[in-house]
């Protein structure tokens, strides 16, 4: 189960360069927190594949899981609980509001992953 994977651990690299530029210079209303969300669950899912060899699916669907978890304990403020609502780094991974529109930037980017590694698995299905 436990089996490092290169690959996917050079991707979560980039992803989190992204995700970090966005957050320092998208101060927009579409990349910021749209794009960002997308591509916040491709990096989970990529850092568990580093590590763990499990199925595409039950990753892409715990990540997924594990995505919606983290909003719905948004809406009830969960940082606070922690003690952590003055920490402005806890803030800003953990999250402090919940929004739809999130857990739908959540499934976009495990139908992203899912098609991305059903193209990679059958290179048949590529466009051409």
């Amino acid at each position: 189960m436990l089996k490092f994977n290169y690959k996917y651990l050079i991707l979560t690299i980039l992803l989190f360069l992204i995700e970090v530029i966005i957050a320092l210079y998208a101060h927009d209303e579409i990349i910021r927190p749209y794009i960002g969300d997308v591509l916040v669950v491709i990096l989970l899912y990529c850092l568990v594949k580093s590590f763990i060899n499990a199925s595409v699916i039950s990753t892409a669907l715990s990540v997924l899981a594990f995505s919606y978890l983290i909003e719905i304990l948004q809406y009830f403020h969960y940082v606070e609980w922690f003690g952590l609502g003055e920490n402005k780094l806890a803030n800003i991974i953990l999250g402090t509001s919940f929004a739809w529109t999130d857990l739908l930037a959540y499934t976009a980017g495990i139908t992203i992953v899912l098609l991305s590694e059903k193209m990679i698995s059958n290179p048949q299905l590529s466009i051409k």
